[in-house]
């Protein structure tokens, strides 16, 4: 049996490399020929792509993943689903998070994978549980990173309670792309001898290093690699799809791919990237190599984060002294993994540590809740003078932080009754309220556009 591949060109490459900024009709025209490549399956949906949708692209992101279904009909589709934060970057009610898990089945998701930003197990509870009631595929990934407490036998603990909790397989998400190959045969060999479940490993080409943790996890015998599709591959991405395809040809892990049908996927991806460089979205930077984020551990999504706050602030100059201040944050924090929303209030963090001169002179209010335990619990303790700097003497709570919140979604669908004209439309305004309101408006309500009122004036006027 060869190695599986999730192809990830439709999801976290353009999240990586173009921040999010791939349409849905730029999607479908690539999503026919994925389908017929053979994949296990493919990353379609979740991550940022929901809030991108939403507030930068003018489109549903409900509809984008019914019209992807239609076209996919041979492969698993597959969505990356941020525990109790859902897509969002704060903790959800239970009954929100179960309805999400229950729709985003409904609308086409085969498989979701469930991760939790501090690998806080508590906040994965409501969307396994939802995902299991609903007959989807539970994948929980472990936020993969380094530091003195995370070490390979803190991942096999959480790998047997996460098996406990009934995953149906298991993902070391490496989302800064920093595990080296070494440490990856010792990870995957050590989780393969501790858990049954299948294991899958994700990771980024950031550092430079990627390919070679791929072919020594493989070696050691992880079950699925994700891989992008050329166009929207390297860099901050994953590794490309029909490389692998090619290196494992006729060994034991040949993953069997349709060539043909990659060649003709990434001819049509071709032309979206060239789009996106020619306009300049995709910033060269992000294609490259940066070794020093095996030091920083800044994963591609973040880092194309921190360039847009740079340059809109006319301050890409501060760009190294930001990557030199991350990792600075990060242990104040008490070393959470950086991965949204983490990363993005890490990263927010350290630009503002930059740019007043001041460290926490500015702190965002994200910061100041998961200092105050509103995201779970920090896996090392927290600087507590920098605690004490920011939230002075506030209590912090130390039951799970859902446990705190009471139902929404019915008070939500009472609300809006008079906008949201279904479930998926609620749950679009739980989790990125202003933006859905603003785009549904729109939606249901168009304002006439201008030419039309133009040519109504003349209309009357003849």
């Amino acid at each position: 049996m060869g190695v599986k591949i999730v192809d990830t060109a439709l999801r976290d490459g353009p999240q990586s490399l173009i921040a999010t900024r791939i349409t849905t009709e730029e999607v479908l025209a690539a999503a026919k020929d994925m389908d017929d490549a053979g994949y296990y399956a493919m990353e379609v949906w979740g991550g940022a792509t929901f809030d991108a949708c939403l507030r930068f692209l003018n489109e549903d992101p409900w509809e984008r993943l019914r019209e992807i279904r239609k076209v996919c009909k041979k492969t698993k589709l597959q969505m990356l689903f941020r525990g109790q934060n859902i897509l969002g970057y704060h903790h959800y009610a239970d009954d929100v998070v179960e309805k999400f898990v229950q729709k985003s089945i409904e609308n086409g998701i085969d498989i979701i994978r469930v991760f939790d930003a501090l690998n806080d197990i508590r906040n994965l509870k409501s969307a396994v549980e939802a995902t299991k009631k609903y007959g989807g595929h539970c994948q929980i990934a472990l936020s993969y990173t380094t530091s003195p407490i995370h070490t390979i036998e803190y991942y096999v603990n959480l790998a047997k309670e996460v098996e406990k909790l009934g995953a149906d397989s298991l993902c070391i998400k490496d989302m800064a792309g920093v595990l080296l190959p070494e440490d990856a045969y010792e990870l995957i060999s050590k989780l393969k001898a501790n858990t049954k479940l299948p294991i899958e490993l994700h990771s980024h080409c950031t550092g430079g290093i990627c390919q070679l943790t791929y072919m020594k996890a493989i070696e050691a015998g992880v079950d699925i690699i994700d891989t992008a599709l050329s166009p929207f591959s390297d860099g901050t991405s994953q590794p490309t799809t029909e490389a692998f395809n090619y290196a494992l040809k006729g060994t034991k892990y040949d993953p069997k791919l349709n060539q043909e049908a990659l060649d003709r996927a990434a001819a049509t991806l071709s032309k979206t990237k060239q789009k996106y460089l020619d306009n300049g979205t995709l910033n060269p930077k992000s294609l490259g190599v940066n070794p020093n984020i095996l030091k920083y551990q800044v994963p591609g999504g973040m880092l194309s984060n921190l360039m847009s706050q740079l340059k809109a602030q006319g301050a890409m100059d501060k760009y190294d002294e930001v990557l030199k201040e991350v990792p600075r944050v990060r242990k104040d924090m008490g070393y959470p993994p950086l991965v949204t929303p983490l990363s993005q209030m890490v990263g927010t963090q350290a630009v503002m540590n930059v740019i007043t001169g001041e460290r926490y002179k500015m702190v965002p209010k994200e910061i100041k809740d998961y200092l105050h335990g509103n995201y779970g619990a920090a896996p090392a303790p927290v600087d507590e003078a920098i605690k004490k700097q920011i939230i002075g003497d506030d209590e912090v709570i130390t039951c799970r932080p859902a446990d705190l919140l009471a139902p929404e979604f019915e008070a939500y669908k009472e609300k809006y009754k008079d906008l949201a004209k279904t479930d998926e439309d609620v749950l679009s305004i739980a989790l990125f309220e202003n933006v859905a309101i603003k785009f549904l408006e729109e939606k249901y309500n168009p304002r006439p556009k201008i030419e039309a009122i133009i040519d109504e004036f003349n209309l009357n006027v003849r």
